[in-house]
């Protein structure tokens, strides 16, 4: 039977000191012991047909990796029952003492669920932002910039300002069809964007009343994710990470120095609005998540969901999407 002793640490930290008898680890010592043999060969024996003893004498050191592998996860598993500890990434290990015949004894590092507390979120007001008013003045801009690149490709003399035989070009009827496409495109680019805006506004709030002991481990995966942005807006304007940084004068280090406290801000907002969805008992069903993936053209991108962890991820955004709705229902628009 395994013996433990749990001693919780900042930043949802865990450390959990287990001690298995050998009676225990016998098993799983075989188990080990026959997988390595199966692919042992030796001089005078066939592959998988080297007797135990000789094998066990000659894997030495990858047979106890191999055990390590198998007996280290399956008593940490029983070590946590019964416990309120979550672990939300992979435990690593320390190995104290083992002897073959004697217990095992070893320690564990995980991170779990932190514990978070959100405020009234029901009472949440907020001011949403005034749209964008999209002027003519805007949308002449936007035809001048359309022009100036299509003017640019052309191989023969063309007007030198936007006509009908540009627009007529570039899909619309004529220049006033042009313009009033355009109105109406940056009209709901305007809309979207104060949408989101709005959305933010109130993300704020959620992080603002939050309350969690935010996990180490979580802010390093934001810190990743932002870096995984920035090198594709950096591969959109044509350029290598490498090149960007070093005409900023910057390094990743420092760019996720710089970065550390938006990232914990980040997942802390995150964390929140898990506990709401936890709350309000916001969930998204198999049947909510499969058609998600149905609206998804490309194939080869929709053949990722094949997979079990993809499948966790996206249900996990949708999850926060309906949340974030939810809660738009919820707090006070003081929009004038």
């Amino acid at each position: 039977m395994v013996t433990k002793n749990i001693v919780q640490q900042p930043k949802s930290v865990v450390e959990i000191s287990i001690t298995v008898p050998w009676t225990d680890l016998e098993p799983r010592w075989n188990e080990a012991l026959q997988h390595l043999n199966a692919e042992l060969e030796l001089p005078g024996f066939r592959k998988g047909q080297v007797p135990l003893p000789m094998a066990e004498q000659t894997l030495g050191t990858k047979l106890n990796d191999e055990f390590f592998k198998l007996a280290m996860p399956q008593a940490l598993v029983e070590a946590l029952q019964g416990s309120n500890i979550v672990p939300i990434d992979y435990p690593k290990y320390q190995l104290v003492s083992f002897v073959k015949g004697q217990p095992l004894v070893f320690k564990a590092l995980v991170t779990q669920k932190p514990q978070i507390t959100v405020g009234d979120y029901k009472a949440i007001k907020v001011s949403k932002p005034a749209p964008k008013i999209i002027t003519d003045e805007d949308v002449s801009k936007m035809i001048e910039e359309m022009f100036k690149r299509w003017k640019a490709k052309q191989t023969v003399p063309t007007a030198e300002s936007p006509d009908d035989n540009f627009a007529k070009a570039v899909g619309a009827l004529d220049l006033a069809d042009l313009k009033t496409k355009l109105k109406a495109d940056l009209e709901n680019e305007a809309k979207y964007n104060n949408e989101l805006d709005y959305e933010e506004l109130i993300l704020q709030q959620i992080e603002s009343i939050t309350t969690v002991d935010v996990p180490e481990i979580l802010v390093s995966d934001e810190l990743n994710r932002m870096l995984v942005q920035l090198q594709k807006r950096v591969a959109d304007m044509g350029l290598l990470l490498e090149d960007y940084l070093k005409g900023q004068n910057k390094t990743i280090d420092s760019l996720k120095a710089e970065w550390r406290v938006q990232a914990e801000k980040n997942v802390k907002m995150e964390l929140g609005l898990s506990e709401v969805a936890r709350q309000e008992n916001v969930e998204v069903s198999d049947a909510d998540l499969q058609a998600e993936i149905d609206k998804i053209q490309d194939g080869r991108m929709k053949a990722q969901f094949e997979q079990e962890e993809p499948r966790l991820h996206l249900k996990h955004s949708l999850r926060q999407i309906k949340t974030l709705d939810k809660l738009k229902t919820l707090v006070s628009n003081l929009a004038a």
